[in-house]
């Protein structure tokens, strides 16, 4: 059992340093949008499905109440996450749609829309995505090492060198803590605690 432990651990920490070793100018790239935005009052909207929507309302929680200092909310949306929105949409016009249809409805010039897909393949993530771009929204993406049409559409994109789900995820919520952190440190003032 401590030999499977260590091995998973150093799994983990391996597909990290692959990304630290390559990928910090997209992590950069993706903090340059999303502070932008957020310092000329505009807003981010985020999404995901299964374990990536839970990540999409944890970062949404960190930027809307607080990461690590008391201080004023930053605007962050979190798609997906009304159930009367979800099974309506769902229900009527298709899964594929559930964030789209909210990114026509909230999304505004000048937003940042945030699409987390492990696999980069997720469909109603990638629509969501295009319609963003086309009603001039900034477009960051997370994904896994696979090829992605939501990679192609990125304005910044933070693609974890991995096909591993659980390892792109854990490396997506280090990569969301980063993010939070430094929107945290340069846009607001506050007590750390």
């Amino acid at each position: 059992m401590e030999d499977k432990i260590r091995s998973l651990l150093e799994e983990s920490i391996a597909v990290k340093q692959r990304f630290l070793d390559c990928c910090l100018p997209d992590l950069q790239k993706a903090f340059s949008l999303l502070s932008e935005a957020l310092r000329s009052g505009k807003k981010v909207l985020i999404c995901g499905n299964g374990g990536s929507c839970s990540d999409a309302q944890h970062f949404c929680g960190e930027l809307v109440v607080r990461f690590r200092k008391n201080r004023s909310a930053l605007p962050c949306i979190a798609l997906g996450v009304n159930p009367a929105v979800l099974t309506a949409c769902a229900n009527d016009l298709g899964y594929e749609t559930v964030f789209e249809r909210e990114v026509e409805a909230l999304g505004e010039d000048g937003d940042v829309f945030v699409g987390i897909s492990t696999s980069g393949s997720s469909a109603n993530v990638i629509r969501a995505g295009r319609l963003a771009k086309e009603k001039g929204l900034k477009v960051v993406s997370l994904i896994g090492g696979r090829p992605s049409e939501l990679e192609a559409l990125s304005d910044a994109c933070i693609k974890v060198p991995s096909e591993s789900t659980p390892r792109i995820q854990e490396v997506h919520e280090v990569c969301l803590h980063i993010l939070a952190e430094l929107l945290e440190e340069e846009l607001t003032g506050g007590q750390t605690r």
